[in-house]
């Protein structure tokens, strides 16, 4: 597999993961996050699909995929670091979890007003 390939993969694979997090931080249910991020690229569910698990993105889909994503001709081409979290991030994070796990649904209304609140201006 060529490199361009595997940059076109995993950058894809992160404007997807950035959109699931957006919209999961603004109240969307998880489910059916997949199918409407293939729609925001015009492409089908099945297609998105492919291209997760092996389908080579060409070049007229990595320009279509960048345009509808707002990023520069040739993003997607580009090798990009790992984003991945530190340590104080990972604790974070599962302290997080535990409380929204723990809590019932007027906790967990609570705790994403909190955090809304906090955001606010950052």
């Amino acid at each position: 597999m060529s490199n361009i390939t595997i940059h076109r993969r995993r950058n894809v694979l992160a404007l997807f993961q950035a959109y699931a997090e957006s919209a999961v931080a603004n109240g969307a249910a998880p489910k059916g996050l997949e199918q409407t991020f293939a729609t925001s690229l015009e492409i089908s569910p099945s297609m998105w699909s492919q291209i997760k698990s092996s389908r080579p993105i060409g070049d007229k889909l990595a320009r279509q995929i960048e345009q509808h994503c707002k990023k520069p001709v040739g993003w997607l081409d580009e090798e990009r670091e790992a984003a991945g979290l530190n340590q104080a991030e990972q604790q974070f994070l599962a302290l997080a979890l535990k409380a929204w796990r723990s809590t019932n649904s007027d906790g967990r209304k609570k705790l994403r007003s909190l955090l809304k609140d906090l955001t606010v201006g950052a």
